[in-house]
């Protein structure tokens, strides 16, 4: 696809029009140091704008003036001038040292070596090694005056443009890579947004630009940016909002992680207590008790349960307390995960536990969803649609989730329609409002769910089924949705009425915090909900759909399939037979016609791949896609329901594969040779369903072997 062709001034254009937006709308949050630089920024020339623009909009802070070229700059020179006279570029100081030695290349650097003087450098050297000489035994001075310091300049003190854009986008920006990749068609954005301010209280929105800043920092892990960051933190602005106060205990909590792991505790005891979110508090209790202080550990816990700021909170100063204080000698998590019930199921699905835990659930005649976080995300999205995407919430076409949910403030904005709504949800009302919503805005993007994962089915039945539970977990979303995001079980299930939530956990699995909570909050709203430990071994009651294919040729993306059979196995019997002649939509190679007997005149009256596509996946069901060779067969019917634009996804085992580590030793392990070794019998060879036969006896052959001992399926993806 061909791109379009941006307009010279379409850096400088789109920077204006995000001043414009800026200094109308957030008038009461702007200070006169922004209000300068936006009234500055518009009496001088057109060059010297475009110029700053460019290179803010550029990665560092270090340029070569001589670069600079661009269609939209007349007099870079002139420009320049202009910047360095109001104090937006400087020239290099000792703190660009670094960055001015990484500007440069390695021949560069050698050149200024050799110009200097310095007989240790070596050709040989890799350039990070070359900038670590630099670095160590060069002056910053001897540096400048050798590798042409003159040709570079500086960006000034940007922290006024960062703001404005912090403002207009919601998060640290340094460029307008975002305009771009919108206009160039790259990036999606929200026609349904409307340009308002995410920020009214000034305290909040500086108070969370600074701490937004730090964090960006802290991600570049330098010790020097971790130790400037403690008088930040210790000393930074005073948090007026939850939403502030969550990103200082977000740099709190990263910071005293470094120190920690570093041995100085109390550095990072000091920048734990700083911050007010359940991990600061964790790693707080922990290391206060590590260091001895187990009083104050024991009277931080003791505040944790009488006032827990989250449920996971509540969980983990409960589990920390009665395991230090009360006796206990293993945890919720671990509790939990040995309370719950197992399932055997097949070892072909060691690659999707869910997927077999819910197979040996319909096996047992029960209903099964699944669930996970977009089944409620869904619910959520569905039933406070209007207040979420419909109430000026998105702040800028750039957003895609309500600021409500990111700053916890629209449980208390919509306190009316929220309580209005979860009613309806309690008296079994609530389900009319969601089918309008549905016929109303399908396919409307939004940040919170896909259309496509919606299961009204699933909707239905738990509406129906729990009316109160439902309302007290969407309340709980509501009040705070981004600690309620995950952690959800994975399956939903209903029998005979009764619906039930499963969290699926397979050897070596550890339940998370999150997870247990969801569990302890959905049965304290009255929906069963628990863990299902997977137990993989052979499950003779598994389904196995032996399949075998031919085609007009081996090109799975070009070529089409003209046959398919397959044999379903159970316990070692099979239980039935699908096959059925393809119209590949083209002529068989004559080649093809001679090796498998199928002629154009066989398929030429014979369905299409689309008219029986409802019927093979019925008969797959939750079976394990079995063939000889299976990549061949599978990648095949993958790619024809592809063009459907539909899904085909199973558990694979390949006969092939697995015969040469059940059975080594033969010469050669085509289906012709292990038939007639094992003696099988294989008349009509090349014809799907007999294929398909011979290779279902090679099935009972690995699967006799897997019933008598404890061997896994390693290979069934290979």
């Amino acid at each position: 696809m061909k791109l379009p062709v941006l307009p010279v001034y379409y850096y400088h254009d789109h920077f204006t029009e995000m001043l414009d937006i800026v200094n109308d709308t957030y008038g009461s949050v702007l200070t006169d140091r922004h209000r300068a630089f936006i009234t500055t920024f518009a009496t001088v020339s057109k060059d010297a704008q475009c110029l700053l623009i460019r290179m803010i909009n550029r990665r560092g802070n270090i340029f070569r003036q001589s670069a600079f070229r661009y269609a939209e700059i007349s007099n870079a020179g002139r420009a320049i001038a202009e910047l360095r006279a109001l104090g937006y570029v400087r020239s290099l100081a000792d703190s660009d040292y670094a960055s001015f030695i990484i500007c440069h290349g390695k021949e560069a650097l050698m050149k200024g070596g050799k110009d200097a003087g310095l007989t240790d450098l070596r050709t040989s050297w890799a350039k990070g090694k070359v900038v670590e000489y630099y670095l160590a035994n060069v002056s910053f001075e001897t540096a400048y005056h050798h590798c042409g310091g003159d040709d570079f300049i500086a960006l000034g003190d940007t922290a006024p443009v960062e703001f404005l854009l912090y403002l207009y986008f919601g998060k640290t920006e340094r460029d307008l890579k975002n305009f771009a990749l919108r206009d160039l068609g790259i990036l999606r954005t929200n026609k349904n947004a409307n340009l308002s301010a995410r920020f009214t209280d000034a305290e909040e929105a500086h108070a969370s630009f600074h701490y937004s800043r730090l964090l960006d920092r802290l991600a570049i892990k330098s010790e020097v940016t971790f130790r400037a960051s403690i008088s930040e933190i210790l000393d930074g602005p005073e948090c007026t909002t939850d939403y502030a106060e969550e990103l200082k205990s977000s740099a709190a909590h990263r910071a005293g992680q470094f120190f920690e792991k570093g041995g100085e505790k109390q550095i990072a005891i000091q920048l734990y207590r700083a911050g007010s979110s359940f991990d600061c508090n964790e790693r707080l209790t922990r290391l206060l008790y590590s260091t001895g202080d187990k009083k104050g550990s024991e009277e931080l816990l003791r505040r944790m349960i009488d006032d827990p700021a989250s449920d996971d909170e509540f969980v983990f100063a409960n589990d920390f307390y009665a395991r230090k204080f009360n006796g206990r000698r293993t945890g919720l998590c671990t509790e939990l995960l040995r309370a719950g019930h197992t399932v055997t199921v097949d070892d072909s699905w060691r690659g999707n536990p869910e997927a077999g835990v819910a197979g040996v659930m319909r096996r047992q005649s029960r209903t099964v969803f699944y669930a996970e976080n977009r089944l409620w995300h869904c619910l959520f999205g569905l039933l406070f649609w209007e207040e979420l995407f419909e109430s000026g919430q998105l702040h800028s076409s750039f957003d895609w989730v309500p600021h409500c949910l990111k700053d916890k403030s629209f449980a208390r904005l919509f306190a009316r329609e929220i309580g209005s709504k979860l009613s309806g949800v309690s008296s079994q009302s609530a389900l009319a409002l969601i089918l309008r919503t549905i016929a109303g805005k399908w396919g409307t993007p939004n940040g919170l769910f896909a259309w496509d994962h919606i299961d009204m089915d699933a909707i239905r039945l738990l509406l129906a089924a729990h009316p109160g539970g439902v309302s007290t977990i969407l309340r709980l979303m509501s009040e705070d949705f981004r600690a309620m995001r995950d952690g959800f079980p994975d399956l939903m299930t209903e029998f005979k009425g009764e619906v039930a939530f499963l969290e699926v956990k397979a050897e070596g699995d550890a339940v998370r915090r999150n997870q247990l909570t969801r569990l302890r909050q959905l049965s304290s709203a009255g929906i069963t909900a628990g863990i299902v430990r997977v137990d993989f071994r052979f499950d003779p009651d598994q389904e196995y759909v032996v399949v075998d294919i031919e085609t007009t040729g081996s090109w799975s993306n070009g070529d089409r399939v003209t046959e398919i059979g397959a044999v379903k196995i159970r316990n070692h019997e099979v239980v039935d037979e699908w096959t059925s002649l393809i119209n590949p939509q083209r002529s068989i190679p004559a080649a093809i016609t001679r090796l498998t007997g199928i002629t154009n005149a066989m398929v030429r009256d014979a369905p299409l791949f689309a008219e029986i596509a409802d019927s093979f996946m019925q008969f797959m069901g939750d079976g394990i896609f079995v063939a000889h060779n299976v990549n061949f067969d599978y990648g095949f019917l993958s790619s024809e329901y592809e063009r459907l634009e539909r899904r085909f996804r199973f558990p694979k085992l390949c006969t092939c594969a697995t015969m040469r580590r059940q059975f080594p030793g033969h010469k050669s392990y085509s289906l012709a040779n292990l038939c007639d070794v094992h003696d099988i019998d294989l008349k009509g060879h090349h014809r799907a369903l007999c294929d398909a036969r011979a290779a279902a006896h090679l099935l009972n052959l690995i699967n006799g072997k897997r019933d008598t001992g404890p061997a896994t399926l390693a290979e069934e993806a290979a």
